[in-house]
Parts: structure tokens; sequence; C-alpha cells
């Protein structure tokens, strides 16, 4: 029987077993880092270093970088194009069996350092699965999030988001942590098998509306059906055109748009998502 989610080992897919390769998780971690501006100017610094004719031209090309991304519409622009139009699918008139929250909402470390529970800027995540239980909308909830870097059981980020809904009331009988999943592609593969498992029909997905396109691709990939409710929205109408002082908020936000972007990339090409 398997602690986190209640299955027996027959009911879990042999992904789940552990016998994924943890090649694609080490790849995705490399290229998080390589496929960022700030690692883009800093090769095309070091360029100029190596290649001395280039030098002015290598150096001007990477602080150009590096202002461009820290620009609020650039941001804005990028954040934009992955949350429009929203995915929601949501319908009103259902009762859903089960809403999956996909996890990205803890912040182990902090948590780690000072002894309470942290949320990072993904915390609508959480929010609205709390909405959807204490409304009816929802049966029960799947929590979807697994290792932490720090490697204490008793922060999974599963279980911690599960005791924070509890102790906003919901009966712990309605949540089903789900603690082993690292990326999306895991969410679904692990969270599609407890939702069989139980027989369960209508679902919902939670999650920020720039990745959930990504996290429906999943779904689908792994042969469910679900309806989604996208939160965390980050983008604003060209009404606003945002300040044009280079900020280094601006160019996190940037570096964040583009990951994902490489993330959609890398899901679609690993046939890990067919959105």
């Amino acid at each position: 029987m398997d602690p986190l989610s209640g299955l027996d080992s027959a009911d879990v897919p042999r992904e789940r077993r552990r016998t994924s390769p943890y090649v694609f998780f080490l790849l995705s971690k490399i290229l998080d880092v390589l496929a960022t501006p700030l690692a883009w100017a800093i090769a095309l610094v070091l360029t100029g270093l190596v290649v001395t004719r280039r030098r002015r031209a290598a150096t001007v090309a990477g602080l150009a970088v590096l202002i461009v991304f820290s620009l609020e519409p650039v941001s804005n622009a990028l954040f934009r194009s992955l949350e429009s139009p929203p995915l929601r699918t949501l319908r009103p008139e259902v009762t859903y069996d089960v809403a999956i929250l996909l996890g990205g909402v803890g912040d182990d470390r902090a948590e780690a350092t000072w002894g309470q529970r942290a949320f990072n800027d993904n915390n609508e995540r959480l929010l609205e699965t709390f909405d959807l239980l204490r409304s009816g909308k929802a049966r029960y909830a799947i929590v979807s999030g697994g290792d932490v870097a720090v490697q204490r059981a008793d922060l999974i980020e599963a279980r911690v988001l599960v005791d924070q809904l509890v102790a906003w009331g919901i009966d712990r009988d309605r949540l089903i942590i789900e603690g082993e999943a690292r990326n999306t592609r895991e969410n679904a593969v692990y969270s599609a098998a407890i939702v069989r498992a139980r027989g369960w029909h209508d679902v919902v997905i939670v999650t920020s509306a720039f990745h959930m396109p990504r996290a429906y691709g999943c779904f689908r990939a792994v042969g469910l059906a679900v309806d989604t409710s996208p939160v965390d929205f980050r983008s604003y109408g060209s009404a606003y055109r945002g300040e044009l002082i280079p900020r280094a908020d601006h160019l996190q936000q940037s570096t964040a748009a583009l990951r994902e972007w490489l993330g959609r990339v890398v899901y679609r090409v690993r046939g890990y998502s067919v959105a």
C-alpha cells in the first residue's frame, strides 16, 4: 500500500515505482539554468573576454540582453503570451468529483529555516483549491507535489499543503496526498492513477494561468479528461504601458516566462504534452 495516496502497488503505474529515468529530470534542470537572459548575458561577456576582437560587441550585446529583459513591457508581453487566451473550462453547473492541485506553491527552504509554513507567488493555486472544497464545488482534492531539496519527509510539499487546508477547516478525509511528483508530467501520471483507482470522472485541475496549457496537455497525454481552473494571472492589458526602467524583478519575470515557453517545447518534443 502506498502510504501517500492509499493505492495498492498494482494500481500505481510502473513509472511511479521510480523506474522512470532521471535523465529528463536532470536535463530539465540544466536547461532551466541555461535558458535565461542572465546566462546569455554572462556567456556573451565571457565570449568577449576570450575573443578579444569581439570584446566590445559581445559586451554591448550582453548588456543589451540584460536591459531588454529587465523592462516591464517586455516581461509583461512574455507573460501575456503565455496567459492569452486563458484556458478556463470550469463548468459552473458541475460538482466535481475531485480537484487536482498542482504543486509549486511551497517554499521549503524558508519553512525548513524558520519552522513555519511558507508559500511563494503561486499561492493562489492553494486558495482556489480551498474555495472549491469550501463551496462544495469539488468533493475531494488531490494535492500533488513531491521531493524537496531539504530531503525532509515532513516537508514534502503535498503534506504541507494538505496540513494548511486542514488548518483552514477542510476535512482531512477529503484530501489525498500525492507526494512523489517532481514535475508537471509526474503530476499528471500519478494523479491520473489515483483518479482511475477511485473511479472518478469529473475532474478539474488547478494551477497558474501561465502554466495551465502545459499542465492540461500533460493530463491529455495520459488520457485523462479534465476541466481547468487557471489562477494567478500575472499579465495585464495594453492600456497600462508599464515603466521603461530596468528592474531586477522584471528580469525575474521575463526569466520565468521564458522557462515556461521552453518547458512547453520540451514537453511537446518528448510527447509529455499534447496541447
